[in-house]
């Protein structure tokens, strides 16, 4: 990275499990910088691999949903020796769960046909995203943007810090079930958001569609899970 580059954070605006989420200005350009932070539970040596292989992975799963005709944000810098990744800042847009409780506030038709669509494209971009053998690891309303732009709108998938590449309809359904506890958890306002969507998914092409039928295992399981505590 040039020196004359080497990005300024402002304020934290996100921290999570892995790490936390700077808003910069990088190059000229709104960026947003993301650094993984040592976890000191783990031997260090295997702490600097895991988080290596995660930085790589991250990368990987954005190019890939990229060149898939997904939308996520560029990534413009990689640095190993920092942690740090550092990509194109989604400007005009606000989370899938914030547009929920934004929309579901005003309770009308209009919005509810609004939520409705964007249900039914989460269903086709993550159909695609699975289709391309891509696991998020992480799938929430949290984690797919919505950018408004001159009364449009499209998602982006973000927050690909967990994800990794694999074929298994089971991995494919786990992150489906991830998404569906997450919206019962914040959006149970909405209980048919989640069976919209799925309807969507399904439909993206028979292997989605074998996704879907898995997914009652996976849900089979995770009640007996919370059963035994």
């Amino acid at each position: 990275m040039d020196v004359d580059a080497e990005p300024k954070p402002d304020p934290l605006i996100k921290q999570g499990a892995e790490g936390r989420v700077y808003r910069i200005q990088f190059l000229g350009k709104d960026a947003v910088l993301k650094e993984r932070f040592v976890k000191t539970y783990r031997h260090p040596e295997l702490d600097a691999r895991l988080t290596k292989e995660r930085i790589r992975a991250e990368a990987k799963s954005i190019v890939r949903c990229k060149n898939a005709g997904i939308c996520t944000p560029a990534v413009y810098s990689v640095d190993f020796s920092t942690n740090r990744i550092i990509m194109e800042y989604i400007s005009n847009s606000e989370t899938v769960s914030d547009y929920i409780y934004k929309l579901s506030d005003m309770s009308n038709e209009k919005h509810t046909e609004e939520l409705k669509n964007v249900s039914a494209e989460m269903g086709r971009v993550i159909g695609k995203m699975h289709h391309n053998n891509i696991i998020h690891g992480d799938l929430t309303t949290s984690n797919i943007l919505v950018q408004h732009i001159d009364n449009c709108w499209k998602l982006f998938l973000i927050d690909f810090g967990l994800s990794y590449t694999k074929s298994s309809d089971e991995d494919k359904a786990v992150d489906l079930y991830v998404l569906e506890r997450a919206l019962l958890s914040k959006h149970s306002d909405v209980s048919w958001f989640f069976d919209n969507f799925l309807t969507h998914y399904a439909g993206f092409n028979k292997s989605t569609e074998r996704v879907v039928k898995k997914l009652s295992e996976v849900r089979s399981r995770g009640r007996k899970r919370t059963m035994v505590g």
